[in-house]
């Protein structure tokens, strides 16, 4: 019986429209991005800050995200990302794609009349 948060391939699967959904919101850092998915997921699963940034790197070389440093009120640098036109497009592509996808599911499990 599976028991327990979403799978790991689930949130690998989502992780891109995660965070492009969270910096479309609001131009970030790595830390706060983390910060603000997890509050969001309310507890369905938690990530670490160390994750994400190869996530933000790779969004940022396929010209989803631009970055740019920014100094921090402590004086340190903080590296900022934000969403391009691209990957606003992308974004609401991929929300489309699971909106149906998420019918698809609901209409194979029966809405919820299932044995």
């Amino acid at each position: 019986m599976y028991v327990g948060g979403p799978s790991k391939e689930l949130i690998g699967a989502s992780s891109s429209l995660l965070v492009l959904a969270a910096v479309a919101r609001q131009s970030s850092y790595g830390y706060d991005i983390v910060r603000q998915i997890n509050d969001c997921a309310g507890g369905i699963f938690t990530w670490q800050e160390g994750t994400i940034y190869p996530l933000l790197h790779k969004l940022e070389k396929e010209g989803l995200l631009r970055a740019r440093w920014q100094e921090a009120d402590n004086g340190r640098q903080r590296k900022y990302y934000a969403i391009t036109a691209r990957g606003r497009a992308a974004l609401s592509a991929d929300v489309e794609h699971w909106s149906r996808f998420h019918a698809l599911i609901l209409d194979l499990y029966g809405r919820g009349n299932h044995a």
